[in-house]
Formats: structure tokens, C-alpha cells, sequence
């Protein structure tokens, strides 16, 4: 029996919006975690240079790969062999793989709750278990060395996100550390979501790479570089799994678009411009911190890196999806439902993508400070 997957509802929340729109009405799109700013200039310069002459195909540009591993090298001290990297269609891809290459179906895997919705139901795709650990204020939203710990029997396998979706929460090199140590003692392999590094506003988020070289890394062009519509994200796998995963990235998916690889390989030469749209970020980001007790939002995620306010609501409702469809209808800001990513408490919160211009910022709150202060819980 094909495996049944619970709808992402932040697109239904996106549908309407862009039904607002094309109606005549002013939308600011803070549902998804998408930049509103576009691939580094000198990388599409490239792509229409190549554009002119390549004519492309299937490829798996080898320069890519070792300038990706070279980075590991530089920002955290991991050996990774080009080999080890494999590029991808973007990240969801790359998870898709990485959880086919080390599980079999049925298989028990440890996630976060509040978490990824693609995490819960790319395991239910593969007929795998999600053993959902329930993180709040107290574990700063975070898995922690404790939790699983605890559970028993031990999980198959473990996602990391550091920094994650939808909390921003980053974890502690310290804990990271103890969270490994548990996973290698109780035989839990790990699959780490990287693919907002880069987008932090303290330290700098520690790559698992630089402390498991048995783990495997998900990571993508999308986020930091600023290139979600291109497609190109990576996975990094131990040596004794390099086959298997060229196997499986041919067979599922061929190879990530060529022009995008040609456009990639510049991007990571672009940090001046990247480190801009991440200045851009922090400045959201303390506008809306500034502005949440304004609404009447004390109750938050430490947005510690990515691009997200993970606000509980439960004062106000306890329907996060009919709160984010009424939000946008009055006063066309668009925001997640917080059921897509924890489906037991999800429905007294919800998630704002700060990942816009700060202007939109600063219009958004301008039209949901009046809106929150008249807002009647029924």
C-alpha cells in the first residue's frame, strides 16, 4: 500500500496569496524560506556565458566538488575528498539519498518536534518510523544528548539541524559533541541538515563533518547563496558509500541541472555579496524582535540562525492554519501554520520567513501591529 503523506499546509496558505495578489492586493510572502534576493551577480554572468557556448547535458562538474571540499577544509578543519561529494537536485534530494543509503524500511530514525516537515514525511515515503522528540523552551527546540539518551530501544538513525527549520535554533558545540558521542555509543547513524550555514548571528554553526566522518551532510546552494530556483545542493558521504550514492543520484535523478553547477562554482567566490544578504537578515531579524512584544509574541524560538520567528500563539488561538489564513485575508501578510512542522503543538503556533527586503519587513509589521492589538481569541 503506497505510503500516505500529511499535506504541506503552508503551500494552501501560499495558493490563497497568490490568489490575493492577482486579485490586486498587496502580499508580503514570509511563508517559505526562500531569499527574496537573487544568485550572486558574477554567477549569472557566468551562466549566460556558458550559456553561449556549452551546450550541457548530464555532468557532475568535478570543479564543483573539489572547490566543495576545499570549503570544508577552510571553515572547519574536515577532510573531505571530492569524491565524497555528490551533487544534487537541491537538498531535498540529497535527503531523499542519504536516508535510502542507511536505512532499511521500517527503520527507527530520531527527528525534532517542532521540525522539517519533509523530514516526518520523506520517512513515511520510505516506509520508515520518524521517532518524534518533543523540544521545547527548556531544550531550546533543540534534540539533545539527553533525549536520546533515553530512548530505548536506540533509534536507527538521528536528523540533525543546526541551525534549524523552523526555530533557528542552533546547538551548542558543546552539545553537538555530547549528541555525537551518544549516537557512536548506541550505534545511531547521522544524517545532518546543514543548509543554513552560513546564516547565523552569534558563532558560526559547527559542520558534523568536522566531528563524524561517518555522518552524512545535506547542504544546498538555496539558502546562503541565495539560489533556491536553481537546484544544486550536495551530499557528503563516508568513502565506503560513494557507489551506492552515485548509484542512486543516477538512477532517481540523473544529475543536477549543468548550468547551475557552472553558476555554483562562481557563487562560492561571492562572499562579499553573500554576507550582505545575511547583514540584511540580522537586520530583520532585530526589527521583528523589537516589534513581537508590540504584538503580543513573548514566547519565541532563539533565532539564533536561518531566517525564521517561531512564535507561540496559543493566547490567540488554537488553529494556527484558520490564524494564518485570516492574517493574510486581513491584512495580506503571509505566514506558515505552525502544524505543517510539530503536528501535537503545532496548532498554537506559527513561523514568519524574515528571508525578504527590510522594507517588507518594516511594512509587515506596520500592518500587523494594529491587527494583533484588535485580534479576539473566539
Amino acid at each position: 500500500m503506497p505510503a500516505i503523506l500529511e499535506p504541506f499546509h503552508a503551500i494552501s496558505i501560499s495558493t490563497i496569496a497568490h490568489r490575493l495578489k492577482a486579485e490586486g492586493r498587496e502580499v508580503i510572502h514570509m511563508e517559505f524560506g526562500q531569499p527574496s534576493t537573487g544568485a550572486p551577480a558574477a554567477a549569472i554572468a557566468a551562466a549566460h556565458r556558458v550559456l553561449d557556448v556549452d551546450p550541457m547535458g548530464y555532468w557532475q562538474s568535478d570543479a564543483l566538488k573539489a572547490r566543495i571540499a576545499r570549503h570544508y577544509a577552510e571553515t572547519c578543519g574536515a577532510t573531505v575528498a571530492p569524491e565524497q561529494v555528490i551533487l544534487t537536485n537541491g537538498a531535498s534530494p540529497a535527503l531523499v539519498m542519504a536516508l535510502s543509503l542507511l536505512f532499511d524500511p521500517g527503520a527507527r530514525v530520531a527527528i525534532a518536534r517542532p521540525g522539517y516537515v519533509a523530514y516526518r514525511n520523506n520517512l513515511h515515503a520510505l516506509f520508515m518510523e520518524p521517532v518524534e522528540l518533543p523540544c521545547g523552551p527548556d531544550e531550546r527546540y533543540q534534540i539533545t544528548a539527553a533525549a536520546l539518551e533515553a530512548l530505548d530501544p536506540a533509534p536507527d538513525g538521528v536528523i540533525l539541524a543546526s541551525p534549524a527549520n523552523p526555530t533557528g535554533t542552533v546547538i551548542e558545540a558543546d552539545e553537538l559533541g555530547r549528541i555525537l558521542a551518544v549516537c557512536k555509543a548506541r550505534g545511531i547513524r547521522v544524517v545532518s541538515d546543514e543548509i543554513y550555514h552560513g546564516i547565523t548571528y552569534g558563532e558560526p554553526a559547527l559542520s558534523v563533518a568536522a566531528l563524524d566522518p561517518e555522518a552524512l551532510i545535506v547542504n544546498s546552494f538555496s539558502k546562503y547563496f541565495s539560489m533556491a530556483g536553481w537546484r544544486l545542493g550536495w551530499l557528503i558521504v563516508p568513502p565506503a558509500l560513494i557507489t551506492q550514492a552515485m548509484a542512486r543520484m543516477g538512477n532517481l535523478f540523473l544529475t543536477p541541472p549543468s548550468l547551475a553547477q557552472h553558476a555554483g562554482l562562481v557563487a562560492f567566490d561571492c562572499r562579499d555579496e553573500l554576507e550582505g544578504h545575511v547583514a540584511t537578515y540580522a537586520r530583520n531579524r532585530d526589527l521583528l524582535l523589537a516589534a513581537l512584544p508590540e504584538l503580543g509574541l513573548k514566547r519565541i524560538a532563539p533565532p539564533d540562525g536561518a531566517f525564521y520567528i517561531w512564535a507561540d500563539i496559543g493566547h490567540l488561538t488554537d488553529d494556527s492554519l484558520a490564524f494564518c489564513e485570516k492574517l493574510l485575508r486581513d491584512t495580506g501578510v503571509c505566514t506558515a501554520p505552525g502544524i505543517d512542522f510539530d503536528p501535537v503543538e503545532g496548532r498554537r503556533f506559527f513561523r514568519m520567513s524574515f528571508a525578504v527586503s527590510t522594507p517588507l519587513i518594516e511594512e509587515a509589521i506596520a500592518r500587523m501591529k494594529p491587527w494583533f492589538a484588535a485580534f479576539k481569541k473566539d
